[in-house]
């Protein structure tokens, strides 16, 4: 990427008020989160009409146990897929970093970025274990992607990529963290994800718009088809069809009762609205990679 010399004034500014802020607002997890804290009986675990079955002939059929099960099953699905993104974005990042000058701040912020990333994805992980539930991640041809992505993103597929994942968890948290009705500690590990993940959008929306104007339009083409995958991805593998299989249901039954949901079908577009009107306007959905966006449940068939 060619940088002009107001591009490396423009990264450089943002990315000192970022390390400010860092420096300011940052958690560690392990002091700020009760760990032992017990469950709170009757509480959810993700606002219950924010739930994949919400709704369906299925939820009506489950009882209040089962129906908190299922939450409990969905936030861990959530979070195994947010580290999954996170363990991608700390790779791509590293990898920039490397052909960087470290006396920049804007590759100091990346490295600051890649501190936040670290805890977060042990604070996932932590919770995953505390929810006592299956790490739900890509499999098959989804995981061999995320390995082709890690290894040789670069430029607008790559910022774009992670910003999806980033944007729609981030959401689905700020909901979550003020909602009365969700258990502590997802409220806590919301709100401290929320708070840090703020600066790490900032950063990539800029760095995003900045790659745009250097790339080419055969290579923009190439990336929007990459970028559309990463949204079918993350649309279809939010929630995890083995979610149900867990709280005693048949998981393609499951799947297609989610699928066919309205409540989570709005659901999913209330998510990626924000990040889907990014996109829109720079012009980085379209072509062949519109009709994955569209499978994602993230774009409006309208659209």
């Amino acid at each position: 990427m060619t940088t002009t010399p107001t591009d490396r004034t423009d990264r450089d500014r943002t990315a000192t008020r970022l390390l400010r802020s860092s420096a300011e607002h940052s958690y560690d997890p392990e002091v700020e989160i009760d760990w032992e804290a017990p469950f709170v009986p009757g509480k959810y675990f993700v606002p219950p009409h924010r739930s994949s079955l919400y709704g369906t002939a299925l939820w009506d059929r489950m009882s209040e146990e089962q129906r908190i099960e299922l939450t409990r099953h969905e936030v861990a699905s959530i979070a195994g897929l947010g580290v999954w993104f996170e363990t991608i974005l700390m790779q791509l990042l590293i990898r920039e970093y490397f052909k960087q000058d470290p006396t920049a701040p804007h590759a100091q912020y990346a490295l600051t970025e890649i501190g936040d990333e670290c805890r977060h994805s042990v604070m996932f992980g932590r919770m995953i274990a505390r929810l006592d539930a299956p790490l739900y991640q890509p499999t098959g041809v989804n995981q061999w992607l995320g390995k082709w992505i890690a290894h040789t993103g670069v430029g607008p597929r790559m910022y774009a990529a992670i910003l999806i994942a980033e944007e729609i968890l981030d959401t689905l948290q700020r909901e979550a963290m003020n909602d009365e009705n969700v258990q502590p500690l997802v409220r806590m590990v919301s709100r401290i994800h929320v708070v840090e993940e703020a600066r790490h959008v900032r950063y990539a929306r800029e760095e995003l718009a900045r790659q745009i104007r250097a790339a080419g339009k055969g290579r923009l083409a190439f990336d929007k088809l990459v970028i559309g995958r990463a949204a079918y991805l993350t649309g279809t593998r939010l929630i995890d069809p083995r979610v149900y299989q867990a709280v005693g249901l048949d998981p393609e039954e499951g799947r297609r009762a989610a699928r066919a949901n309205p409540h989570h079908r709005e659901t999913m577009r209330w998510a990626g609205d924000r990040i889907v009107t990014f996109l829109k306007d720079l012009d980085l959905i379209g072509g062949p990679g519109t009709a994955l966006w569209h499978a994602s449940g993230l774009l409006p068939r309208t659209a």
